[in-house]
């Protein structure tokens, strides 16, 4: 029973994972949702400011902290390993589903591009971001990475094997691929807001230094050469650039 408890906890995880992703896709650029990054009464523009660069916080401290191995090792002891992944996508979506409940807008215009061409061309560029993260995510292991291997592996009373590690397609070009789709999606906007542009500032910056300096120091202590060679040769976020490590 406890199996199959963790089984449909698991799989409710990834649901939520995946509303929070679609509605992610719409809130950014501010479409076909009903509320966007740039919907809803302003409010004054300093308290917009420090609650959105506060729930932008709360996101990269939840991200951050569950991802490192010291804290997985200890709650891994409080939740159980089949569970430990699911748990953490779980509170990532619930902590981006708050970013798109109580995000403040801020519609001051940064810059608008009207040029019909340009613009259908910025958001086609958009949409080739999001379609990198996603692709990005079944070219090492989307269902381990998401939490769905461990639970079916438990279920089948098998231990869940640590991913080898591989470096398919994009990961041939740069190191980090679902960031360098993100930080692409983030700033892929015909029309660019106050809002969208503290959005992008910060979480292009998180994006960078836990990558630099949490997620690469972390993969270089599991896999060491293996690792350290290949940011030899592959770039962390350019492509093509082929700097020797950054």
């Amino acid at each position: 029973m406890k199996k199959i408890i963790i089984l449909i906890y698991g799989i409710l995880a990834y649901i939520i994972f995946l509303v929070s992703f679609v509605y992610a896709i719409g809130f950014v650029n501010t479409i076909w949702v009903p509320k966007g990054i740039d919907s809803g009464a302003e409010i004054d523009m300093m308290t917009s400011l420090l609650t959105n660069i506060g729930l932008l916080s709360l996101f990269a401290v939840q991200h951050s902290v569950m991802a490192r191995p010291t804290f997985k090792n200890w709650w891994i002891k409080i939740i159980g390993k089949p569970a430990e992944r699911s748990t953490y996508i779980l509170l990532t979506s619930l902590a981006l589903l708050l970013i798109f409940w109580k995000w403040q807008p801020m519609t001051d215009t940064i810059w608008t591009v009207e040029n019909s061409v340009m613009e259908i061309s910025i958001q086609v560029l958009y949409f080739i971001g999001w379609t990198i993260v996603l692709l990005s995510t079944f070219m090492i292991s989307h269902f381990e990475l998401f939490g769905l291997t461990q639970i079916v592996d438990n279920l089948k009373n098998k231990v869940t094997r640590f991913p080898s590690f591989q470096t398919n397609l994009f990961y041939g070009l740069v190191r980090h691929p679902i960031m360098l789709g993100f930080l692409i999606a983030f700033w892929a906007t015909p029309t660019m807001t106050l809002g969208h542009l503290v959005f992008a500032i910060v979480t292009s910056t998180y994006i960078l230094v836990a990558v630099k300096f949490l997620e690469e120091k972390d993969l270089e202590k599991a896999l060491g050469k293996t690792y350290t060679d290949y940011q030899k040769k592959v770039p962390m976020l350019i492509p093509f650039t082929k700097l020797s490590k950054e």
